[in-house]
């Protein structure tokens, strides 16, 4: 495979290679001049973090407690405005050849980080606002899950935000109405999904009749949180109350009304049929943007779709033996077919099947701690946690995922499954899932990343697709190397997860660059894969509704695989798990071809030692 690198990383490279003679600057010059950029690199994140109050608040800070930000696009031309000058200000004040190889690595993703900037901000329309999820549902869920309430003022920031919501998905709306006007929408089961998120926002009590809405649910779980550890009142509670109803009936719900109206009235307009990005103005230049920021590379649609099929050849020989390997009379198709339908691979549709899933995922979990140490230097602090998504955001077959912990350890990682539909769910694909979503996957990569303190702190904070991704895939794939999936079907799971990463490579570019349906789509990953068929359908409709972003998964992957036989190969008895991981993760999230400079450099220097 090959990994075509931008223009900025281009220059990363040529700067940061072990074979590129550097001037000759003392150790001191280069010290200070690796501090002089850490320093205005973590006061330009601070600047940065003030315009977007969210993500203070994932970090467990409580600047700007009551604030949601700005969602206008008027906010977006801000932002990039600040981020131009900022990088212009770094460049007219560091030199860049005095800097040691992590600094350069600093340099390098702040000036990447205004290239993409600046092609999110000029493709913004073709983003659908309201798609794949969006703030309809992400602002509430963000409240109820990282809105941490320890003292009474916290409670008043918390209604606050609430009538913050209203300005916020009044300011969504207008950007896609704006995307209309330029012959953007998403397709009409994007409107059908959006439209009953909404009304779930909105349904039960303070609204209506029933039991209580997501939020106003939450508010009064804080609320007694703070009465029974003595932190507030009767007194305040009832006001908080009053205010907090006050706020989602007068202020929430006509937000969230004029969302459904204007949905209801587009409606008719949004396309059926083939609605890949191909089919958008300027679609198949957008698509080629979308894949640029998904990677990190400028692998083509065409390269990525030969990839997919290449690997999914590949995937069907190991499956073959696993086929084999249990006795199984029939072909890989009619396997797959046993493997989706056979009942004794899905839990009961029940209360009972729903905890014993959760139960079955902590179980993997736990055992895949123990293991850690042998292949890891640094594990991550932060506690994890397997939930059932919240319902007003749980849909069948919907993809399990990861919510990441606040720095301070106030919020754990959260490992996501939906459950409504357990005949999407089996029990084969679970031990996958749980390394991918838990540990080795996301939260040892991300927990670890929120807990540097040797970096600047936009390093800790920022997220790249491909290299996240990518990891969680690698961690499935490494669970086998450490002695995990002795299960022949769970071992088939694994295969299959790396299969449908693999398909996704098909079917995104399918679906975006070469015109195939939503039908098509299905109909070649259910003969390809053993994938549930209204999982297959789910996830079709999100690729659909976000372009590119499955392609990350399987392309990070393999680049770290790449990267870690490269190491291999050059090290001989030198290479140590231990040493690789670390080098991988212990630098935060990265582009791709920024991670294979530092591996590069990580190789020469253990060559060296």
């Amino acid at each position: 495979m090959r990994i075509l690198l931008t223009a900025g990383l281009m220059a990363l490279v040529a700067a940061c290679s072990p074979d590129v003679v550097k001037p000759a600057f003392t150790v001191e010059d280069v010290a200070a001049e690796s501090k002089k950029l850490n320093d205005y690199l973590n006061a330009e994140f601070e600047e940065e973090l003030a315009m977007n109050p969210l993500t203070l608040t994932q970090m467990g800070r409580k600047e700007h407690y009551d604030e949601l930000g700005d969602f206008s696009e008027a906010d977006v031309a801000k932002q990039l405005a600040w981020r131009r000058e900022s990088v212009a200000e770094m460049k007219a004040a560091i030199d860049p050849a005095k800097l040691n190889d992590d600094a350069r690595t600093s340099w390098a993703i702040w000036e990447t980080e205004l290239e993409r900037s600046e092609l999110r901000a000029k493709w913004q329309r073709h983003s659908y606002v309201f798609g794949y999820g969006g703030p309809h549902t992400d602002l509430p869920n963000f409240l109820i899950t990282y809105h941490k309430v320890d003292e009474p003022k916290d409670m008043d920031a918390y209604i606050e935000r609430i009538g913050a919501l209203a300005t916020a998905i009044d300011q969504s709306t207008e950007r896609a109405k704006l995307a209309v006007a330029d012959g953007i929408r998403a397709p009409k089961f994007g409107y059908d999904r959006t439209l009953t998120e909404a009304k779930n926002v909105i349904s039960g009590a303070p609204f209506g009749a029933g039991p209580a809405s997501p939020l106003w649910d939450d508010l009064n779980t804080k609320i007694g949180g703070l009465l029974a550890s003595d932190r507030a009142n009767d007194g305040q509670a009832a006001a908080w109350k009053t205010a907090a109803e006050a706020a989602l009936k007068d202020k929430v719900k006509p937000a969230y009304e004029r969302l459904i109206a204007w949905l209801n009235e587009d409606i008719a307009n949004a396309p059926s049929g083939k609605v890949g990005a191909l089919t958008l103005p300027n679609g198949p230049e957008w698509y080629n943007v979308s894949l640029e920021l998904q990677t990190t590379t400028k692998m083509t649609a065409d390269e990525i779709h030969q990839l997919g099929l290449d690997e999914v050849k590949r995937i069907h020989a190991e499956m073959e033996k696993i086929r084999e390997a249990t006795g199984f009379k029939g072909d890989l198709k009619a396997f797959f077919e046993f493997m989706r339908t056979d009942k004794q691979f899905y839990l009961p549709d029940t209360d009972e099947g729903r905890a014993k899933y959760l139960a079955t995922a902590q179980g993997y979990l736990d055992v895949m701690y123990k293991k850690l140490p042998e292949y890891f230097g640094r594990l991550p602090k932060a506690p994890l946690v397997v939930r059932r998504v919240e319902a007003f955001r749980e849909v069948p077959g919907g993809a399990a995922h990861y919510y990441a912990p606040t720095p301070d350890g106030s919020q754990p990682g959260i490992f996501y499954a939906h459950l409504v539909d357990m005949s999407a769910v089996s029990l084969w694909a679970l031990e996958s899932l749980a390394y991918h979503e838990g540990v080795p996957g996301h939260h040892m990569q991300i927990a670890i990343q929120n807990e540097l303190t040797d970096i600047p702190l936009f390093r800790t904070q920022y997220g790249y697709g491909a290299f996240a991704e990518g990891w969680g895939l690698y961690a499935e794939d490494l669970g086998k190397t450490m002695g995990m999936f002795t299960d022949p079907y769970n071992d088939f799971g694994r295969l299959n997860s790396e299969l449908w990463r693999a398909v996704r490579l098909v079917l995104d570019t399918g679906l975006h660059a070469k015109g195939w349906t939503e039908e098509e789509a299905v109909a070649w990953a259910m003969a390809n894969s053993a994938r549930p068929a209204s999982s297959i359908k789910s996830e079709v409709r999100r690729f659909l509704l976000w372009p590119g972003q499955a392609t990350s998964y399987k392309i990070g992957m393999i680049a770290i695989q790449r990267l870690r036989d490269e190491a291999r190969q050059e090290l001989g008895d030198k290479f140590d798990w231990k040493s690789f991981h670390d080098t991988v993760i212990d630098g935060g999230a990265m582009p791709l071809p920024v991670l294979e400079t530092r591996v590069r450099a990580w190789i020469k220097s253990i060559k060296d030692a």
